[in-house]
C-alpha cells in the first residue's frame, strides 16, 4: 500500500510539471504612456529700446492774468488735437519693477489761446485781445513702473518745453500791436500716469495722461498799432501766471529687444 501511494504522488508531480510546461508564459504588463511635455511660456520682459507714435488731445489753461494798468481779463481754456512720437528705453528688474527714460514730441496745430482785456488806467474804455499760439510740446522724463507680465503700469516726471509763434495784441478789434518780450519762459515740469499692454510680439499699446506746469510769462505792449487802433495800451505789461496743459494720448510702441509671440 505504501508503495502505491508513493508511486501515485510521483505520477501526480510529473503530470503537474508537464501541464505547467504546456501553459503559455505570463504576459508582460503594458508599457506606461510617456508623460506629456507642456512648454512653459516665459513672462514678457520689458527691457529694451522702443520707438512709437501717439495722438490725443490737450487742454491748455492760461491761469490768472494781470497787467500794470489794472485791466480786467478773461481767462480761457483751449482744447486742441495733438500728435507726435516718442522714443525711450526700459529696464525690468526681477519681481516686475521697471525703470526707464523717455522723450516725447507732439505738434499742437490750431492752438490759439485768446486773452480778452477790458482796459484800465489810460486804456479805460478800450478792449484788448491777445493771441498766443502754441505750436509744439516736448517732454523729457524718467519712468518708474510695475509689470504684471504683459501689462505695465507706470508713472513719469521730468521737464517740458512749449514752442509758440510771436503773440499779437489788438485794440478794439482794430489793427495789431506787437508784444515785446521773449518766449524763453516756455518751459516747466511735467508728471503723468500711464498703462501699457504688450499685445503681440514686441508691439505694445498704451494710454497716458500728462500734466504740464509752465513758468509765468510776461509781455509788454509796444509799438504803433496798425489800422488806426488807439495806442492807449502801449507800455502795458501783461503777466500770465499759473499756465498749465493737461493732455491725454493713446500710443503704439515697438520695442527692440526680447519678447514673445
Amino acid at each position: 500500500m505504501k508503495r502505491i501511494l508513493i508511486a501515485s504522488a510521483v505520477a501526480f508531480a510529473a503530470g503537474g510539471q508537464a501541464l505547467a510546461a504546456d501553459l503559455p508564459p505570463p504576459m508582460a504588463p503594458p508599457p506606461r504612456a510617456p508623460a506629456m511635455y507642456v512648454p512653459v511660456v516665459p513672462l514678457y520682459n520689458w527691457t529694451g529700446f522702443y520707438i512709437g507714435g501717439n495722438v490725443g488731445a490737450g487742454w491748455n489753461s492760461t491761469g490768472s492774468i494781470t497787467d500794470t494798468f489794472g485791466s480786467t481779463f478773461g481767462t480761457t481754456t483751449n482744447t486742441s488735437f495733438l500728435g507726435g512720437g516718442q522714443v525711450g528705453v526700459n529696464y525690468e528688474f526681477g519681481g516686475g519693477v521697471v525703470v526707464g527714460a523717455e522723450a516725447m514730441f507732439d505738434w499742437l496745430p490750431n492752438t490759439s489761446n485768446t486773452i480778452n482785456a477790458i482796459g484800465g488806467g489810460s486804456a479805460s474804455g478800450l478792449t484788448g485781445t491777445a493771441t498766443l499760439n502754441n505750436r509744439w510740446l516736448t517732454t523729457a522724463t524718467g519712468k518708474l513702473g510695475y509689470a504684471w507680465d504683459r501689462v505695465l503700469l507706470y508713472g513719469k516726471g521730468g521737464g517740458a518745453w512749449v514752442g509758440n509763434s510771436n503773440p499779437s495784441f489788438t485794440v478794439n478789434n482794430v489793427g495789431a500791436t506787437p508784444f515785446s518780450g521773449s518766449n524763453s519762459n516756455n518751459f516747466g515740469w511735467t508728471a503723468g500716469l500711464g498703462v501699457e499692454w504688450a499685445f503681440a510680439g514686441n508691439w505694445s499699446a498704451r494710454a497716458e495722461w500728462d500734466y504740464v506746469r509752465l513758468q509765468n510769462q510776461s509781455f509788454t505792449v509796444a509799438g504803433t498799432p496798425t489800422g488806426g487802433a488807439p495806442a492807449s495800451f502801449n507800455g502795458d505789461v501783461i503777466s500770465i501766471n499759473n499756465r498749465s496743459i493737461n493732455m491725454f494720448t493713446a500710443g503704439l510702441n515697438y520695442k527692440f529687444g526680447g519678447g514673445w509671440w
